[in-house]
């Protein structure tokens, strides 16, 4: 997306991200979640947030719903608003990590292309996807808030897994399926995957 501020130039801290890194004695990466509503990801990074904290970890969760709420509240659901939404929490989180902090990111983020387009804001290996696979049917069963009887009903427009597309993750850094685990299982799958491939120590 092209500026439509003109003039305007960037500037550069004093202090690098590899400083800020070695300052909090981590390596800072976005774990990018992404599913079907009611697959678990904001269930799980809640979960994983305070893990990652627990273990000495500065870490912070952007959730859908949260975003929606403040930054993203002018963003409805068409492709378009979608692809701005993913836009600007990928901006969000590209600061993060280079405040060096473990930023985590709660989102259906339904279009590959989008997930795409924010791996390549980042470095390389600061951009982790990760895939909560779970299917429609027990998405369904899930369901406290009535979103899937809803948009079944079309009282919901545009709703992911049912008249929205889901392109799924093909080659996700980590995938866990929610249908075989429990939270503390798939978070400390995680965790595990994240010390084998040198984002934890």
């Amino acid at each position: 997306m092209e500026p439509k501020a003109t003039n305007i130039t960037w500037h550069h801290s004093a202090i690098t991200k590899e400083q800020r890194r070695t300052h909090l004695k981590q390596k800072s990466f976005v774990l990018w979640f992404t599913g079907l509503s009611g697959s678990g990801k904001s269930t799980i990074s809640v979960a994983l947030e305070d893990a990652l904290f627990q273990r000495g970890n500065l870490v912070y969760r952007l959730d859908g719903d949260n975003i929606r709420h403040g930054l993203n509240k002018n963003l409805g659901f068409s492709p378009e608003d979608r692809t701005e939404n993913i836009r600007r929490i990928g901006e969000v989180a590209k600061l993060f990590v280079d405040a060096g902090v473990i930023a985590m990111t709660a989102f259906i983020s339904p279009y590959k292309a989008d997930r795409d387009l924010v791996r390549k804001l980042l470095a390389d290996k600061e951009f982790i996807e990760v895939y909560v696979e779970c299917s429609v049917e027990e998405c369904e069963k899930r369901d406290v808030k009535g979103l899937y009887a809803k948009a079944r009903a079309g009282e919901i427009k545009e709703f992911t897994g049912i008249s929205a597309p889901y392109e799924a993750p093909e080659q996700p850094e980590i995938k866990i399926n929610t249908e075989q685990l429990s939270v503390e299982q798939a978070v400390q799958s995680i965790i595990e995957q994240l010390v084998k491939q040198g984002y934890l120590a």
